[in-house]
């Protein structure tokens, strides 16, 4: 049996289960909450099924509490068991347990500047069904294209219940480009949105389908949702992602969880300011890292048509292409080391367009992170890439909810729809 990751649980879930027992003494039945979510998210942390032994062992639970606990997350469909396994030894046959394959899901929801997409993430963390529809929504009608999105995540749901008649909902997510506070995008300059409040035509429109989320429902920034994808395929629990959209988005990973400040605001790092006299940037300051980095100013700077046309360029050793990518990842490592060296982060993933343009840019951020980063000649950090969806925002957005299963899911178990 392979070793347990650390679970990775986001500030708003552990916030969140939190709430539950700050009234202050422990009461029993807060105690069966914390002991239901420690027992799950073990069981969750192993890439294999466990037991009821091993989670015993693991959480200091006795085994009569830790088998009390599993079946009554059995019984709440939000954890399989397998056939006994005798393995010739004495005693009891092992039950593996392992989460609930298709029975409890999350729906994530993207919403960017050049596409709309769902994805539907069980508690296993494995996809059940996730779609993409393209378009250009820079100075859209908030409410026509959350509508769109609605639709997309119904039609996602759908699918994932044909093949799982009994599918629960147990909650939405949706990833915006921008400044997220609570349940209100406070500005997505890139969409030209501002003071959007999201959710309440996502409930109805959700609801008026059959896949009421109740109050569960959240919105938060698409780049802290993608570096959940990221982190599910990852070793590292320590990292800073940059995503290049139509800008640059970050998240900086610590200890396995996002970390988003105090308002959920942290991780701006195309907005980090390069260049002061720099070109002026959506956001209305000067000089970001994004007019240099961000996939439309490289195409422009190419002087190429798209993001396939530069790849082209530089594959023919094109010398403008060539130039701008030098100069993003010039810009690139001004803003990412200045992340390095308070942040003390061992390595970078480059996601998006930085991903596929990375064969060009990382020598150049690779050299200049390792002259700018004060660690640098004790460790040298690490630059690599990662390979997603097209849309991974969405994904990232439904693991999101099931993290939120995971830490608290006394909250779900009453909730047999």
């Amino acid at each position: 049996m392979s070793v347990p990751r650390p679970a990775i649980l986001s500030a708003a879930a552990a916030q969140s289960a939190a709430a539950r027992s700050a009234s202050g003494a422990a009461t029993q039945a807060s105690l069966r909450e914390r002991n239901l979510a420690l027992v799950l998210t073990q069981v969750a942390a192993w890439d294999t099924p466990t037991s009821r032994a091993d989670v015993a062992a693991l959480t200091g639970l006795t085994r009569s509490t830790v088998s009390r606990l599993v079946d009554e997350l059995v019984a709440g469909g939000l954890v399989d068991e397998g056939e006994p396994i005798t393995g010739g030894q004495r005693g009891r046959p092992a039950v593996p347990l392992a989460p609930a394959s298709g029975t409890l899901v999350g729906l994530g929801l993207e919403v960017n500047v050049w596409h709309v997409a769902a994805s539907v993430v069980d508690l296993r963390g494995q996809l059940l069904a996730d779609r993409i529809v393209e378009g250009d929504f820079v100075g859209s009608d908030p409410a026509e294209v959350l509508a769109q999105a609605a639709s997309v995540g119904i039609a996602c749901l759908g699918e994932a219940r044909t093949e799982h008649p009994q599918l629960r909902l147990a909650g939405v997510q949706l990833a915006l480009p921008g400044l997220v506070d609570g349940a209100t995008l406070l500005r997505a300059p890139n969409l030209g949105w501002r003071d959007v409040s999201p959710l309440g035509s996502l409930r109805e429109a959700l609801a008026a389908s059959g896949w009421d989320p109740g109050e569960h429902l959240w919105a938060a920034n698409e780049a802290d949702c993608a570096a959940l994808t990221v982190l599910q395929g990852s070793k590292h629990d320590d990292l800073l992602y940059v995503s290049g959209e139509v800008g640059i988005g970050s998240a900086a990973v610590v200890n396995g969880g996002v970390m988003t400040g105090r308002h959920g605001w942290a991780g701006e790092l195309g907005h980090v300011c390069v260049n002061d006299t720099g070109p002026r940037c959506g956001c209305g300051s000067h000089g970001c890292l994004e007019v240099y980095a961000g996939r439309r100013a490289l195409v422009e700077a190419a002087g190429v048509d798209s993001l396939e046309a530069l790849v082209d360029a530089l594959r023919a050793g094109d010398p403008r292409a060539l130039s701008a990518v030098e100069s993003a990842g010039h810009a690139l490592a001004v803003a990412v080391s200045a992340a390095l060296n308070l942040l003390d982060l061992p390595r970078v993933v480059l996601g998006g367009h930085l991903a596929l343009v990375a064969e060009w840019l990382t020598p150049t951020l690779t050299r200049e992170l390792n002259e700018r980063v004060l660690s640098a000649p004790f460790s040298p950090p690490e630059v690599s890439t990662v390979s997603l969806d097209p849309a991974p925002a969405a994904r990232g957005a439904a693991l999101a909810v099931r993290q939120r299963v995971l830490s608290d899911p006394a909250a779900w178990m009453s909730r047999r729809d």
